[in-house]
């Protein structure tokens, strides 16, 4: 088959039907001097035959059919070859001698025919419309092509930018770029933490497989292509032989030639190397290059994430207490876990201040996960100990900053619970704006949630005063947020009650019993948790 410049030009398998031996020997005269390969059938079976048989380079592209044959009208053949999935794109042309009024021709195009030629046929007008014909089918189904491999890319974007690592990004990668390309395919990569990830997968619908080979190959391949610190995307070509070993990837054994495509999307960062081999890039080498692009923007928005959350962790970290005071007759331990690695942080925070009243313990969450919350949290800690060291009461204190939030941050909500341990009196003062109710277990193990409830800080409201609470000597008092008992999907009373059975069960010492509870509810959870526990000697 001849290939001519313009793709939708060149030559195809057209199958010519017709029960005519000299108009059937003429057609496919003039279709073999313009470069065509014909199939030729004498009736309508015959024909349908042919196409339901034919595979790969011999499949038709255009079916000639004349109106009349002698088992079924061209029509009938029209429709089946329309009404097969597997042949609905193939356009067909009648031909005809006889049935040449305009009726005729308005049936076979209603019918499905995409041209009706009448007989005497000049040799110029045939070959045109078989040339047209061909162009628009080559021309949908390159639509059709492109269209369905924009979804696949698409997809793979999604699954790119959501994997959790490096290991998953490469496997989700590579098991993309094998979809887009229909191709075996391989991914090199450096992770968050500048490991090296590789993935590679023998073709669509195979599972990634992981593969050895020197190291740092990435660095390698990347100066193959383009110097270090250029942007955008770069293409290498290495012989199979090559490629295999530079990177023990032995997938493109077959290919006689790898293509590897390199993204890179700034200064100084590594790039993403994306494989496949040379003949599969065809016409798509601008959807692989694309790809190539997506993979790099994955990995850096993952590192860019990665920066914002350790800024705003080391944020955090600023805003909570560097140490607890020593009050004499309580002991206290705190924990704090912050949220998963792919959750943004929030606003928890903790406070231990000695007042003029004795020793308040606070607890408490700006609502929201963000670099903003965490700030707010900072500003309202630094708040809580101001008013508290004026020795003003819990509820007092709430009050106050209530009025703080209201003027300088109008929109944000917080819940917070004060304890204040008085000196020399065995009882403690509550106050709680909206937050979880703290857990005091006495030295016989009996442990009981101190219920009472305010309404949030931030909505203006003014707070009731503290409830005093006996507290025996040995009574452990703890204050947590809900990220420690909060559970999508369940109402948070359950996970309330777990924990009071839990620590009424746990040790006494309380380095133990905070441990033991972060082991039994903190895993998995996407919220920081904050706990702090104080022992009332």
């Amino acid at each position: 088959m001849t290939e001519q410049a313009n793709p939708d030009s060149a030559a195809a398998t057209v199958l010519v039907v017709d029960d005519d031996d000299t108009s059937r020997y003429i057609l496919a005269s003039w279709l073999r001097r313009d470069g065509h390969r014909v199939a030729e059938a004498a009736d309508g079976t015959q024909g349908l035959a042919l196409l339901a048989a034919a595979t790969g380079a011999d499949r038709p592209e255009l079916a000639v059919v004349d109106v009349n044959l002698p088992d079924m009208s061209g029509f009938q053949v029209c429709e089946s070859i329309k009404a097969d999935p597997l042949t609905a794109h193939l356009p067909v042309i009648h031909v005809s001698a006889t049935a040449i009024e305009v009726n005729d021709r308005a049936q076979g195009l209603y019918r499905g025919a995409d041209a009706y030629l009448t007989e005497p046929i000049a040799p110029t007008e045939f070959l045109a419309t078989v040339t047209a014909a061909l162009r628009y089918a080559r021309a949908r189904r390159r639509a059709e092509r492109l269209a369905g491999r924009i979804a696949v890319l698409n997809q793979v974007t999604l699954d790119v930018y959501g994997a959790r690592d490096g290991r998953s990004f490469a496997a989700l990668a590579a098991a993309g770029a094998a979809a887009l390309m229909s191709a075996p395919a391989a991914v090199l990569a450096l992770d968050l933490d500048g490991r090296e990830v590789r993935a590679a997968t023998g073709g669509p619908g195979e599972g990634p497989r992981r593969f050895g080979g020197a190291a740092a190959v990435l660095g390698v391949l990347a100066d193959a292509s383009a110097p270090q610190e250029g942007t955008g995307t770069r293409t290498a070509v290495l012989t199979a032989e090559r490629w295999t070993g530079l990177t023990g990837c032995e997938v493109f054994e077959d290919a006689g030639e790898v293509a590897v495509i390199l993204a890179r999307t700034s200064p100084g960062r590594p790039p993403v190397a994306l494989a496949v081999p040379a003949r599969a890039l065809g016409g798509d080498r601008d959807l692989f290059a694309q790809l190539a692009r997506t993979c790099a923007l994955a990995l850096e928005a993952q590192r860019s994430l990665r920066e914002e959350q350790g800024l705003a962790l080391a944020l955090q970290r600023t805003f909570l207490p560097s140490r607890l005071p020593s009050a004499p007759g309580v002991d206290l331990t705190v924990r704090y876990v912050p949220a998963g690695a792919r959750t943004e942080v929030g606003g928890d925070f903790y406070e231990a201040v000695e007042t003029p009243g004795g020793l308040l313990l606070a607890i408490g969450d700006v609502v929201g996960h963000s670099l903003a919350a965490v700030v707010v949290m900072g500003e309202l800690r630094q708040a809580l100990r101001a008013y508290a060291i004026e020795g003003h009461e819990p509820h007092a204190v709430l009050d106050r900053l209530e009025a703080f939030l209201v003027q300088f941050h109008p929109g944000v909500t917080v819940t917070a619970c004060l304890v204040l341990v008085e000196p020399g009196r065995r009882s403690v003062l509550v106050a709680n704006a909206g937050h979880v109710p703290p857990v005091l277990r006495d030295p016989d193990g009996a442990a009981r949630h101190l219920t009472e409830h305010g309404v949030i800080l931030g909505l203006g409201s003014t707070h009731p005063p503290a409830v005093r609470h006996p507290v025996p000597a040995g009574a452990t008092l703890l204050l947590f947020t809900d990220g420690l008992v909060e559970v999508p999907g369940e109402h948070l009373d359950r996970g309330l009650e777990a924990l009071r059975r839990r620590i009424a069960e746990g040790p006494r010492e309380l380095g133990p019993l905070c441990d033991g509870l972060l082991d039994l509810f903190a895993e998995g959870k996407q919220d920081d948790i904050a706990l702090l526990a104080a022992r009332l000697d």
